[in-house]
């Protein structure tokens, strides 16, 4: 028998939530959601904390650069393999949400 996740077990809760505590539970997953994007993971094991495209170690603010220097989006998938279109469109949102910071990133790149 496979073992239960963490979601299993939420799932399974669910139905014992009266209709105000899962507005709640809504509420509170949406705070914690804020400003996070699909398939956009920040791992502290993982380049430094960065923001990644999930399943890789490919940085957010790499592709964001390497758009910026021009690069198309099919180059950038040739370059990087386990890349797919839907990683891309995810990294640009994180990027338009978190412009401040992927500049910071690559400012902080470039002077190293």
């Amino acid at each position: 028998m496979p073992e239960r996740t963490p979601l299993d077990t939420i799932e399974n809760a669910l139905s014992d939530l009266s209709p105000g505590e899962k507005a709640r539970l809504l509420q509170k997953v949406a705070q914690d959601l804020t400003g996070a994007v699909p398939g956009i993971d920040m791992d502290p094991g993982v380049c430094g904390g960065e923001a990644c495209i999930s399943r890789t170690r490919i940085p957010v603010w790499l592709l964001v650069h390497a758009r910026r220097l021009g690069a198309s989006e099919g180059e950038l998938l040739r370059a990087f393999p386990a890349l797919r279109a839907e990683d891309l469109v995810n990294a640009w949102a994180y990027a338009r949400l978190h412009a401040v910071e992927i500049d910071d990133v690559i400012r902080a790149h470039e002077t190293a």
